[in-house]
């Protein structure tokens, strides 16, 4: 028994610090190794050059950010880090009452990207008073938000818990049919 529950535990928990070092290691790169980008009108906007093609263009750069997504919440960092640190604390919680034979993997692990993301933004508030974003992509005449491996990782757990949700009500039949 305690060998099972050993190797439950121990593979998402690998998974997830990985992650979060993944994440903590860009993080840092940029912050000492990128001046810090203002706003350039042209390809590659103060920072790296990735790619460069006619509608895609991809590069590295060194901003901040002090709030949430698209900078909400900027102006209430406390509030902000606090209701973070409840919803990892509530994914945490959620994740632990789980169990692979109640729930598919796919659950567990959009829970597990959400916590990972959600944890290694918190982090930054620690180490730097503010997220790092570098990753920044126009397509055509869109400009995305720059955004960081954290934010990629909360994404990709948010469509995997979306697409599950949505695969279950589909195959899901009425009780008594």
């Amino acid at each position: 028994w305690r060998k099972d529950c050993c190797s439950f535990f121990v593979k998402p928990i690998s998974f997830f610090f990985l992650l979060v070092g993944l994440d903590q290691l860009t993080k840092w790169l940029v912050h000492h190794n990128l001046p810090y980008s203002l706003f350039f009108s042209s390809y590659p906007y103060g920072g790296i050059g990735i790619l460069q093609l006619p509608y895609l263009e991809i590069s590295i750069n060194h901003l901040t950010n002090r709030g949430a997504a698209w900078g909400i919440g900027e102006r209430f960092p406390i509030v902000l880090l606090w209701t973070r640190i409840f919803l990892v604390s509530g994914f945490i919680w959620y994740l632990r009452r789980l169990s692979f034979e109640k729930v598919s993997w796919p659950i567990w692990l959009g829970f597990l990207l959400l916590t990972s993301g959600a944890s290694s933004n918190i982090l930054d508030f620690f180490l730097y008073g503010h997220v790092i974003d570098m990753i920044h992509i126009v397509v055509g005449n869109y400009d995305f938000p720059t955004f960081n491996i954290a934010d990629a990782i909360i994404f990709l757990g948010i469509v995997l818990l979306l697409c599950c949700k949505n695969s279950s009500s589909h195959t899901s039949s009425p009780s008594g049919m």
